[in-house]
């Protein structure tokens, strides 16, 4: 069994499409998928970026302070269950990532409601960008999300962003891409291989 390291922010749509295929992944493959907390916000702090992503960004601090806060009182477990619940409701529901979505989520999973309090708290702030800097660290910050770290046989890791894909490779499909992916990104000196997005993220 591999144990697969996943860096998401919820507000991003290529990370949840990540996400679902390496939930395909889980089912073809002998692969165990742990889910992180990474940010946006925090990536994109002091850079300059257009005003309404700027925008988008203060209103992104919410989902990511609640996971974490998720994370630190009751494990990391719940991560990937509030991301999930986070998720759907953001990308296919369409809900955005206001306070009506977390206190949404929350409810799915039957938790605290008083913790969507703490979308607007830096209690948790510490610990959101130690989990983000541990995500990043291996890939740089030239990259966002998602991030994912497969550990090799020595002990080391191999760690990259993407990959960026819709819709979500299904069954076998998810075989073969993470396969592939596991050939690129482990081969030594290996970097980049990108080319335009011509489509919107599909759900």
């Amino acid at each position: 069994m591999t144990d697969v390291d996943l860096w998401v922010d919820p507000a991003c749509p290529w990370a949840w499409i990540t996400s679902r295929w390496l939930l395909e992944v889980e089912r073809v493959r002998d692969v165990r998928v742990h889910f992180h907390v990474m940010s946006l916000s925090v990536l994109n702090e002091g850079r300059e970026v257009p005003e309404p992503y700027r925008e988008m960004l203060g209103r992104n601090w919410g989902p990511v302070r609640v996971l974490t806060a998720v994370q630190e009182k009751y494990g990391a477990g719940l991560v990937r269950l509030l991301y999930d619940a986070m998720g759907t409701r953001v990308h296919p529901g369409e809900q955005g990532t206001g306070p009506d979505m977390i206190a949404g989520a929350l409810a799915d999973l039957m938790l605290d409601p008083s913790l969507a309090d703490l979308a607007d708290s830096t209690e948790y702030d510490e610990a959101l960008r130690a989990s983000h800097a541990e995500g990043m660290r291996p890939v740089g910050e030239d990259v966002g999300t998602p991030v994912v770290h497969i550990p090799r046989a020595n002990g080391e890791k191999i760690a990259f962003f993407g990959p960026v894909v819709t819709p979500t490779p299904r069954g076998e499909a998810a075989g073969r891409l993470w396969d592939g992916v596991l050939a690129v990104a482990g081969t030594d000196g290996f970097f980049e291989l990108k080319r335009t997005r011509d489509r919107r993220p599909t759900f």
